[in-house]
């Protein structure tokens, strides 16, 4: 709709300088860019409502009054009232586009731009950093990082569809006490065994280390000493346990790669904060010099975050070893010099909120500019249905497990409905099913919410559900073959935007010009659950649309070649909004 508000913001502005000619009197305004665009508080009132409060002062009288001049001056400009219908609600003026007007345009440049239609150069120009996922080398996945992937990877696309040039970046915290830990566990109590000999997914293995650690300092108050005086051996560069944290963060690390394949995550670059940690300890090293920092009787250095109404936080400990905030501080300032960026996202768990507000406030303090520039994308937790998930404790969501567990439900169901031989690749389109389902059903929330993941209900081929936009785009799928294949029965006939006058083509029209500006809005929100919502309304819309009218099996046949091409239309927008939100499109469920 970007294109038709600017043409009305031009509408209105030329009717609003009319008017103040008349009154011999300014009209408050010098540019129809300036002009403000909302919507009315209901459809039937309009697609564009404009209020006239802003130039009351300028032309002398009430906003309603002028509200009723510009409705006139609008009536008196044939352009304006071939394009639309405006009335007066009070201070507002209300307008209701002729969408079909734009039918046949909209129709054609979807078709013709296929993939590129939706994106736009709102950012061209910006390069944009995004970190997400960061996983510790003690655990495998969970749920929880797979929402950290859903959002980080689907706004990563968005922003690029705006046109930003973007650089998805990993960090790996592959150091620290929370990783000795596991370290430690498995030098007690490992006897020498391995994923191999064990017939464990090798991050899955290092993680039962993690939780034996947990239950076993349960019993003995001396093992987090011992973690901490690991964490020293290996800071001083000791060889054992050096070769110990190589092994098992290669166990890792060489499995969450595997789930990463498995749930389509990629990344540009990876970080690693074994690399980056000691540089952030010579950055407070230097701070501490310039005065920026303090230190404590015992050594440890600190900063005072009084200018941001906070206490102090610690930022070396009295030993000497780092912390996640020193690793964060050699981290962007490594990623600022290796891809000067315009702005570095951080997706982190809203858990974190003090942690970066202190970061980019440290940044700024050691006099570097750009930690204006810096963003937290904060998200909710994800729980299941029965509660809260603990690492430490043994009780989170598995998310190889919870993958699995989808594309085993998915392929009963196509079983159950006798799709399979239909579908070809069963595994294949199951899998493809669960990929749906699981980043439809995290990114349907807006990032900022808690939220509760339910498997069952994500899997649902009815309602707001990744599967039931899948299956809408095969059904228009299949009914493209099957028009393809009575190619001869339509021979020369034309398709005309003129025979789509049902209510519900009317919607699709005006969804279709909407999605652009769909993408752009989720852009600069970085909130992908925009454009779920968008794409479910596109879905609910056809679906009603296809149930009421004839199609393919249409009698007139110019009406049916011209809902086949609004279906092409559809399908496109179905395509290119699936792709930026990590929804596989099938052709066949």
């Amino acid at each position: 709709m970007t294109d038709l508000k600017k043409s009305w913001q031009e509408y209105i502005f030329k009717a609003l300088k009319t008017a103040a000619d008349r009154e011999n009197v300014e009209a408050g305004i010098d540019s129809a860019e300036n002009i403000i665009v909302s919507s009315p508080p209901k459809p039937e009132m309009g697609d564009f409502a404009f209020a006239m409060f802003p130039f009351a002062k300028a032309l002398r009288t009430s906003p309603q009054n002028i509200a009723g001049m510009v409705v006139k001056e609008l009536e008196n400009m044939e352009d304006a009232s071939a394009a639309g219908t405006f009335s007066t609600a009070g201070p507002y003026v209300n307008v209701k586009i002729n969408i079909m007007d734009s039918a046949a345009g909209i129709i054609s440049k979807v078709l013709n731009d296929k993939d590129d239609y939706g994106r736009g150069s709102s950012l061209k120009g910006r390069k944009i950093m995004l970190e997400f996922s960061c996983p510790n080398t003690n655990k495998p996945l969970h749920l929880g990082h797979l929402r950290n992937d859903s959002i980080g990877s689907a706004v990563a696309r968005i922003l690029k569809a705006a046109g930003a040039e973007v650089m998805k970046v990993n960090l790996i915290n592959d150091r620290g006490i929370h990783i000795c830990k596991s370290m430690l566990a498995y030098r007690k109590f490992g006897n020498g065994a391995t994923p191999e000999s064990t017939g464990m997914k090798s991050d899955h293995f290092v993680g039962k280390y993690y939780v034996k650690f947990d239950s076993w300092s349960k019993e003995d108050d001396g093992a987090l000493a011992e973690a901490q005086k690991m964490l020293q051996d290996w800071e001083s560069g000791d060889e054992e346990v050096t070769s110990l944290w190589k092994q098992m963060n290669k166990w890792t690390i060489d499995g969450i790669e595997e789930t990463y394949k498995a749930t389509g995550i990629s990344f540009d670059k990876v970080y690693y904060e074994s690399n980056t940690y000691s540089s952030g300890k010579q950055e407070v090293l230097n701070g501490l010099e310039k005065g920026v920092f303090y230190k404590e009787d015992d050594g440890s250095i600190w900063a005072d975050l009084s200018e941001i109404k906070l206490d102090k936080k610690v930022l070396l400990r009295g030993d000497g070893t780092t912390l996640y905030m020193t690793q964060d501080l050699g981290t962007a300032i490594a990623r600022q010099s290796d891809w000067p960026f315009d702005q570095l996202i951080y997706v982190v768990g809203s858990e974190q909120q003090y942690h970066f507000q202190v970061l980019f406030h440290i940044l700024k303090k050691l006099g570097y500019i750009w930690a204006e520039d810096l963003k937290h994308l904060s998200y909710g937790m994800v729980n299941l249905p029965d509660g809260k998930m603990k690492s430490r404790e043994g009780t989170v969501v598995d998310a190889d497990d919870l993958v699995k567990q989808l594309g085993e439900m998915a392929k009963e169901e196509i079983i159950a409905k006798e799709r399979g031989d239909d579908v070809g690749d069963i595994d294949g389109t199951a899998h493809s099913i669960a990929l749906g389902a699981l980043n439809y059903y995290l990114l349907q929330v807006s990032p900022s919410k808690d939220m509760i993941f339910n498997p069952a209900e994500s899997l649902s081929f009815n309602g707001n559900t990744g599967p039931y936009l899948q299956y809408m785009g095969a059904r228009i799928s299949s009914m493209i073959r099957k028009f393809e294949n009575q190619k001869e029965k339509f021979a020369g006939i034309e398709a005309s935007s003129s025979v789509l006058t049902v209510e519900e083509e009317k919607e699709l029209i005006k969804l279709l010009i909407s999605y652009p500006e769909v993408v752009e809005q989720t852009a600069n929100q970085y909130n992908p659950s925009a454009l779920t919502a968008f794409l479910y309304e596109l879905a609910k819309t056809y679906s009603r649309f296809y149930h009421d009218n004839p199609v393919l099996n249409n009698e007139d046949k110019v009406i049916a070649v011209s809902r086949m091409e609004l279906s092409k239309a559809v399908l496109q927008v179905f395509r290119n909004g699936f792709e930026l939100i990590g929804i596989p499109f099938l052709e066949k469920m």
